[in-house]
């Protein structure tokens, strides 16, 4: 499968100035900007730049940032799912996984995270693709936002539908093992019956619940 990957900037304004919400963006440019010391959900900000660097240079990833001025303030991740993890047992070249999803603590409350998403669909080639999510609260930033784990699930499902995702059945037992747990998704407009099929087949692995 070629992966095609169309870059897209859109301006928005935060607190009177520019933001850059661009992408996918390339390992070089990357290189060349900051990390916000606020972007510390998954690793350091050092490391996590480290780590992205790497998805952008595969065929499949996709980074889109958010950019004020030369500082990365949020980003998402696109890429083939983790080899362990039964999305990626079918195999299949037309299902990404929606990674990470990070907004600087200092940028959060105006919608950045909305945007990010809803630039990283412009691209045609994103329908192409099932993309999928798996959001888990152990990974939720639930004592910075004060939320508890219900409200704080309303704002991931809010933030992923604006880029089209949608809340999907699993009998994964990771996700099965907490209510507040989902997996979520797009499907494509060129996504055939076929890889429907085989989605549907990873999503119910026990047969007395598929």
């Amino acid at each position: 499968m070629i992966h095609s990957k169309t870059y897209y900037c859109v301006e928005v304004l935060f607190d009177g100035r520019p933001l850059q919400i661009e992408g996918p963006v390339p390992a070089e440019r990357l290189e060349t900007y900051a990390f916000h010391p606020g972007l510390v959900a998954f690793r350091p900000p050092e490391e996590q730049k480290k780590a992205l660097l790497e998805i952008a240079d595969l065929p499949e990833g996709r980074i889109n940032i958010i950019r004020d001025a030369q500082t990365v303030v949020g980003y998402v991740t696109f890429v083939y799912p983790d080899p362990m993890e039964r999305w990626a047992e079918g195999k299949m070249e037309n299902l990404l996984e929606l990674g990470a999803i990070e907004v600087a603590p200092d940028y959060r409350g105006a919608q950045l995270g909305k945007n990010l998403l809803r630039m990283s669909m412009l691209d045609d080639a994103m329908e192409d693709y099932i993309i999928i999510t798996t959001e888990y609260y152990w990974h939720w930033d639930l004592k910075g936002s004060g939320l508890d784990v219900w409200e704080y699930r309303k704002v991931m499902e809010k933030m992923m539908n604006a880029g089209g995702l949608e809340w999907y059945a699993t009998d994964d037992p990771e996700i099965c093992s907490h209510p507040a747990n989902c997996l979520m998704a797009r499907i494509g407009k060129r996504i055939s019956a076929e890889s429907l099929q085989k989605f549907d087949q990873l999503r119910f692995q026990n047969r007395f619940m598929y």
